[in-house]
């Protein structure tokens, strides 16, 4: 089950086949216990979720808290990770579903659902191009900026575009933490980036106002729900997972 290598001892083939089947086994183990409460009519059960931090602000507590008044016996783990991260953890078995933005495919992950989450630019309502429902890249350079961090696919997807036009903005803050972006902007400090998932509680609230980006390439994302392949959920976080399909496809509808 293992091979001798310079540094030391590693599972080969046949013992990463066997730890697989080994993790199957426990999560299925985890399902037949939920589901036998469910027919006692206990309603227990518990979803642990993997999620981008955009998901965790506002869009993943709202919807626990709604499924929660539907059935109060189930608990949440939410754990926020970087979206490179979050298929990783779905793929150890220590999350049940992730919700993440699009990345290569990965072997042993089913996606449950995926659609568009394009790059849209926030402001206040009153900033002077929130009279526009859309913007070019130009109209932004005129305004002071705010941008996440390199490592988020929403900058990642802004930069492109700036590189296919020949741009190049220098924003007046730059920070891993999209709390601080949101702020920086309802303090009217400029405009900012964003998806429309992250935001919609506040769109909604009538507390920012977003315009697509007019410019190839910042629809070139996706949102994904995922979890592992060939697993049989649970009845809660099976039913969990068509709910956040159905409210991500009415946050899309608007």
């Amino acid at each position: 089950m293992f091979d001798r290598r310079p540094r030391g001892m590693v599972a080969s083939a046949a013992g990463e086949l066997l730890a697989a089947y080994a993790l199957r086994g426990a999560l299925e183990a985890d399902r037949v216990v939920s589901e036998i409460a469910a027919l006692q009519g206990l309603r227990r059960g518990r979803v642990r979720v993997a999620s981008s931090a955009g998901f965790a602000i506002e869009f993943l507590p709202r919807i626990i808290a709604e499924f929660r008044r539907r059935y109060p016996g189930l608990q949440f783990h939410v754990r926020v990770a970087p979206p490179a991260d979050v298929t990783g953890i779905v793929l150890r078995g220590d999350a049940d579903i992730g919700i993440t933005y699009s990345r290569a495919a990965e072997q042993g992950i089913r996606i449950a659902h995926r659609q568009a989450a394009p790059v849209i630019a926030i402001m206040r309502p009153d900033h002077p191009l929130a009279r526009f429902r859309s913007v070019t890249l130009a109209q932004m350079q005129a305004y002071p900026l705010a941008l996440p961090e390199g490592d988020n696919t929403v900058r990642q997807l802004f930069d492109l575009a700036c590189g296919e036009r020949g741009m190049v903005f220098e924003p007046v803050l730059v920070t891993n933490h999209f709390e601080t972006l949101t702020s920086f902007v309802l303090h009217g400090g400029g405009l900012s980036i964003s998806g429309s998932v992250t935001v919609g509680d506040r769109l909604r609230r009538g507390e920012l106002h977003a315009a697509s980006i007019r410019e190839r390439g910042m629809r070139g994302r996706a949102i994904e729900l995922q979890t592992l392949a060939g697993r049989t959920l649970p009845e809660g976080v099976r039913a969990f997972l068509g709910f956040i399909r159905d409210k991500l496809v009415a946050e899309a509808a608007g």
